[in-house]
């Protein structure tokens, strides 16, 4: 996490997949809510899939963040369809609009953390200083000195 949109982005993914999670436990629990799973043995499957993605985006892997997009773009992205589909119809009801806002919440925070590992330009990389490595890194150096230090043995009268 260098920046803070990335962090950000970082803390709406999480909050993302805790939401999903209670999502999932009401549905399994029998338990009204007003979001269902749309496929609940898949929702079990993108959540261990989306823990796997969020250890990805925080070590700014870009294929980890490929595989967290897609997932999350073929499970909501048909949810995303099938809703668009029913309003286009006009057989809509107020839980599938409530319904397409999440999952497009859902595609989009996969896009932001995809674009922000992909277009980031501080991301990790080598943590070598050509401006001070000869230095730290001269062993020659370290040994010069050594020699002079035990060769500085000052008598006290």
């Amino acid at each position: 996490m260098t920046t803070l949109f990335s962090f950000l982005i970082m803390l709406l993914a999480i909050m993302f997949w805790m939401f999903r999670v209670v999502v999932a436990l009401t549905d399994t629990l029998s338990i009204e809510f007003i979001i269902q799973p749309i496929n609940l043995e898949l929702e079990i499957i993108l959540l261990f899939v989306t823990l796997v993605g969020i250890v990805f985006i925080i070590k700014r892997s870009l294929i980890g963040t490929l595989i967290y997009l897609i997932s999350y773009c073929a499970y909501f992205g048909k949810d995303i369809y099938d809703c668009a589909a029913k309003m286009i119809e006009g057989q809509a009801v107020s839980v599938d609009y409530f319904s397409i806002i999440i999952s497009a919440i859902g595609v989009l925070i996969a896009f932001l953390a995809f674009f922000d590992v992909a277009l980031n330009n501080s991301k990790k990389g080598s943590t070598k200083d050509k401006k001070t490595d000869w230095f730290y890194t001269n062993k020659q150096y370290d040994r010069k000195f050594d020699d002079r230090a035990d060769q500085n043995q000052y008598k006290i009268r």
